[in-house]
């Protein structure tokens, strides 16, 4: 059983004709948007949580300072993977996330699970799963660089789940897969200094982190105390990528102070005002588009009306990009098929048109 597209990315990719899905598989594209937890295939998901059930019979693992028994909507969400839970509502999914951390506290479990996300991505058979027979030989993306905020386990320290991510990115060569370090809005600033200087560290001993990100509720937070901790990040050499402008309701001037730590590029960006326009098209910070999340989570209302078109009608860089697989159910593939299908099913683009989309995907890849 693999990961199953659905919803708009499924219909697009059905209305597209043999030729045009090979000309989309063999675009070279670069996947820069992917949360790790959220991109756990549902499969791998599954047997994870039948494993913990079994190994824990429901007791939570030893230490010292973890609870004996699961909290109940741990357990609930468990009791859901393990029953095979059908994912038709994006709340369904958000609801199974303390599971998804509960399950993927320990190294072990932590490394199964990045190396299934990675080989979604990477593996040159994972097309297979996306699409009908006949186009096996090609990988979902040809470059990736995956995202996961640092978590702090009875197992495991934040240092100790960077490391095992990059353990499993490591395995793909460098110009295949790279790590983003992500800081949650959420985080006290002690946590989000941890979090930088475990990115810094890494990187200056010739591991590969090439960025940090800022993601989280996107109401939550001070972003005045995570000045310092970008500044130290790009001193670094690392790249900085912001979810931004996520929801109409989000602070014009929180949203300039976020431009004013220079990113490099931007998450969503959906709502930006004509003054922030005009300092992401004057520093040409490319946006990271994800088409079927924001139709899902209600952020545009159609893919007519999505802000796509205004970027491109500028001539401003854009990755195209998944955000998470696991609640969205679509696939790289299945996001470059909404660009080409014909509305109003897609955007109707042409296949140069398509090409310099991937381009600046693979132009905008952090070093």
């Amino acid at each position: 059983m693999s990961h199953k597209v659905a919803g708009y990315a499924a219909e697009a990719l059905a209305s597209l004709t043999p030729s045009q899905l090979r000309f989309l598989q063999n675009v070279p594209k670069a996947e820069l948007h992917a949360h790790l937890n959220g991109s756990i295939p549902f499969p791998v998901l599954q047997q994870l949580a039948h494993d913990f059930l079994s190994q824990s019979g429901g007791v939570a693992p030893a230490a010292p300072s973890a609870p004996t028994t699961l909290p109940a909507d741990v357990r609930a969400g468990l009791e859901r993977l393990q029953d095979g839970i059908v994912l038709n509502e994006i709340d369904d999914f958000f609801g199974l996330f303390p599971a998804i951390y509960a399950i993927t506290a320990t190294p072990a479990a932590l490394r199964r699970a990045t190396r299934a996300v990675l080989d979604f991505f990477l593996a040159e058979d994972a097309m297979a799963a996306a699409v009908a027979a006949g186009t096996e030989g090609c990988a979902q993306a040809a470059y990736l660089e995956l995202r996961s905020t640092p978590r702090e386990t009875p197992a495991m320290t934040r240092m100790r789940y960077v490391e095992t991510v990059l353990d499993e990115v490591e395995r793909f060569p460098p110009e295949r897969a790279a790590l983003i370090v992500s800081l949650d809005r959420r985080m006290d600033s002690r946590t989000a200094a941890e979090c930088v200087e475990c990115a810094v560290s890494l990187r200056s001993a010739g591991r590969r982190v090439v960025g940090v990100d800022l993601c989280g509720d996107p109401k939550a937070g001070n972003m005045d105390e995570f000045a310092d901790h970008f500044r130290k990040a790009k001193a670094a050499g690392l790249g900085v990528t912001l979810h931004i402008a996520e929801v109409p309701d989000c602070p014009p001037g929180e949203t300039l102070r976020l431009l004013s730590y220079k990113p490099d590029r931007l998450g969503h960006a959906t709502f930006l005002d004509d003054d922030a326009k005009k300092i992401v098209h004057t520093d040409e910070m490319c946006v990271e588009i994800c088409l079927t999340s924001n139709l899902l989570c209600k952020t545009v209302p159609t893919l007519d009306a999505h802000h796509l078109r205004y970027y491109l009608g500028h001539n401003h860089p854009v990755a195209i990009c998944t955000d998470d697989i696991l609640p969205f159910r679509n696939s790289l593939l299945g996001e470059y098929a909404l660009l080409m299908a014909q509305p109003p099913l897609g955007l109707g683009l042409t296949q140069p048109e398509i090409e310099k989309i991937a381009q600046m995907g693979m132009n905008s890849r952090f070093k």
